[in-house]
């Protein structure tokens, strides 16, 4: 399979940002909540204020205990949504389990919700008149495109853990004249699908060796956003030596979805700023 190199994509985005900041003369910040010590969390934050710097967008981490109260952190966001110095705000997740997640994603200002999880955003979005198009399926979409291939009329696949992300995934897909559908880790594993019959598959469930080549069409797109670490090693969910001889394109896990990821925050970043001064 043809490797989709995520940084390159990644890469041209951050540059294409890093310009319009400069030419606009925009000041943009992103604010960052931190709760505890999960090393990945940590890694992913530390990746996001490096891309940060390099495109010119101002980057606060706030770092809170493992044990934070829920009113603490919903203290910070607001100090974070009355602070003109920020544009942006994510809440970085996992949160530790006494903290209600979706509570603390819609205390943040709808026009600050870079990740786009907010109630009203979403709404918007699957509206088709969204603020923030959504970061994952976002960066999903930089990768098919980059393949070159004409999407309209493709059938897609896509393998996930959440109800929200699948139709996420489906409506994105669906304005680039996709037809997908999706289903549930288990949906695979008792080979209730049969992935033969798509163009397209797209998989974020965070289960190694989930999808093996000879479960493929050939000549078939395939994005794998799942990630898992195990050991030393970061795995996706496509067991890498059973597709890379087939003919189709792949997205690698690491290297792949990721860096595309943090290019479409920090490119709703600069939205939010450049909507802020409007």
């Amino acid at each position: 399979m043809e490797i989709l190199n995520g940084k390159k994509i990644a890469d041209r985005i951050l540059e294409d940002l890093r310009n319009k900041i400069l030419q606009e003369n925009l000041n943009p910040g992103l604010g960052v909540v931190l709760v505890g010590s999960d090393e990945a969390s940590r890694i992913y934050v530390s990746l996001k204020g490096k891309a940060a710097e390099k495109v010119g967008i101002g980057f606060r981490k706030i770092e809170m205990d493992e044990k934070s109260s829920e009113s603490e952190v919903l203290a910070e966001i607001s100090k974070l949504n009355a602070d003109p110095e920020i544009s942006g705000i994510i809440v970085q997740l996992p949160l530790p389990s006494q903290l209600d997640k979706i509570r603390i994603i819609q205390a943040i200002d709808p026009e600050k919700d870079v990740d786009g999880f907010h109630e009203e955003n979403i709404g918007l979005f699957f509206a088709g008149r969204e603020r923030f198009f959504p970061v994952f399926p976002g960066a999903i979409l930089e990768l098919l495109e980059s393949v070159g291939e004409k999407l309209e009329n493709k059938e897609a696949a896509i393998i996930c853990n959440s109800q929200e992300f699948g139709k996420a995934m489906r409506s994105a897909l669906g304005r680039e004249g996709v037809a997908a559908r999706y289903f549930f880790r288990d949906d695979i594993q008792d080979n209730l699908v049969d992935l033969k019959d798509f163009d397209i598959v797209i998989t974020a469930c965070g289960a190694p060796g989930l999808v093996r080549g000879e479960m493929l069409r050939g000549g078939a797109i395939v994005i794998d956003g799942g990630i898992t670490k195990l050991e030393n090693k970061v795995l996706g969910d496509v067991d890498f030596d059973s597709v890379k001889d087939l003919p189709g394109h792949l997205s690698p896990v690491p290297g792949g979805v990721g860096p595309v990821t943090i290019a479409c925050l920090l490119r709703n970043v600069y939205l939010a700023a450049k909507n802020a001064r409007i």
